[in-house]
């Protein structure tokens, strides 16, 4: 059974990663019906939520269903990520996380998200202060280091446990690299391999399907995997990765009866929760997952990111059923 802290996860969990614009409740809800043990929040900005501003403290709405649910934050300022994981804490998830990985340049560029991996004292220091600092169990997200040149996760990984994190989750890929590149997990598997090393090793990066999770189990011995991208517009994949671990047998692709009924149900839970506006826009960057791979489909994912308004929306899904006999 791996654990963090007290949260019992199961024997091989398989993590929702925290992706900006995407882990929304509404998303989260349909990833854990979907399959997944462990989810987390879009990321928070400390300076944020400690200046209440809206779209910060509106980031901290979790839900019974989601549990286990972790709240994520990042920052560059320790004074400030102190007071953001006491406000996080407040709401009562049940796991505090630290962004230590976010490439993007307004991020890393300021020394927060994976900025840090640049000056790697800080990183501990910060950490320690944020362990102290809740009575949740803290946890971490990075990459192997800023550049090349600087994959020091093995001894990175076992300052923060001496300091108290309960797991980490790697992504095998430096700042430098963004997205690009093939993920290396080989250090990945150095950390676990490490005798000194007790907390729960998570791998993270190019895992894109049933076979991907296996392989990367094997050979990598971690003791979970986190999903990022493969999840967006595909919440079942955590139960297909399941299945096949369990028993060997691919799962059937989802037929698109299926995805048309996820979509309409993602954006009934999006329009719910942000108000009809938002729920409708911030359902655009989903088509193109969701509809991959559809032949004709380009003119309908077109049309439908600049529709605007509910009605509309599911006017053309309707559209689409039609055209594609699906009833």
């Amino acid at each position: 059974m791996i654990k963090i802290g007290n949260v019992e996860l199961g024997e091989f969990p398989l993590l929702l990663a925290p992706m900006e614009d995407v882990s929304d409740p509404p998303f989260r809800k349909l990833c854990k019906e979907g399959g997944a043990d462990l989810m987390f929040t879009e990321f928070i900005s400390s300076e944020g939520l400690i200046r209440n501003a809206y779209k910060s403290v509106q980031k901290l709405d979790i839900f019974e269903y989601e549990r286990p649910i972790g709240i994520q934050i990042f920052g560059n300022d320790i004074r400030s990520m102190k007071q953001a994981t006491e406000i996080a804490s407040s709401v009562k998830p049940d796991i505090i996380d630290i962004n230590y990985g976010c490439p993007v340049k307004k991020v890393a560029c300021k020394g927060a998200g994976a900025g840090i991996l640049q000056d790697i004292p800080k990183m501990v220091k910060m950490t320690a202060e944020i362990v102290k600092s809740t009575n949740l169990p803290v946890t971490v997200k990075t990459r192997l280091g800023w550049d090349d040149n600087s994959k020091f996760i093995v001894e990175v990984a076992e300052r923060l446990q001496d300091v108290g994190i309960k797991a980490i989750s790697i992504h095998g890929r430096t700042r430098k690299q963004m997205y690009k590149g093939e993920a290396d997990w080989t250090l990945i598997r150095k950390i676990k391999d490490n005798p000194r090393m007790k907390i729960p090793i998570f791998g993270n990066g190019d895992v894109t399907c049933e076979h991907s999770a296996k392989e990367k189990k094997r050979k990598y011995n971690v003791d979970g995997i986190m999903i990022g991208r493969a999840a967006i517009g595909n919440p079942w994949i955590f139960n297909q990765i399941k299945t096949y671990l369990n028993t060997g047998k691919v799962e059937s692709g989802i037929n698109l009866i299926d995805k048309l009924k996820m979509v309409e149900r993602h954006i009934d839970l999006s329009v719910q929760w942000k108000g009809e506006k938002l729920g409708v826009l911030e359902m655009r960057r989903h088509y193109n997952n969701y509809f991959r791979g559809l032949p004709n489909i380009k003119k309908h994912r077109s049309e439908l990111v600049e529709i605007d308004d509910y009605k509309n929306v599911m006017k053309k899904i309707k559209e689409i059923k039609v055209e594609y006999k699906v009833y």
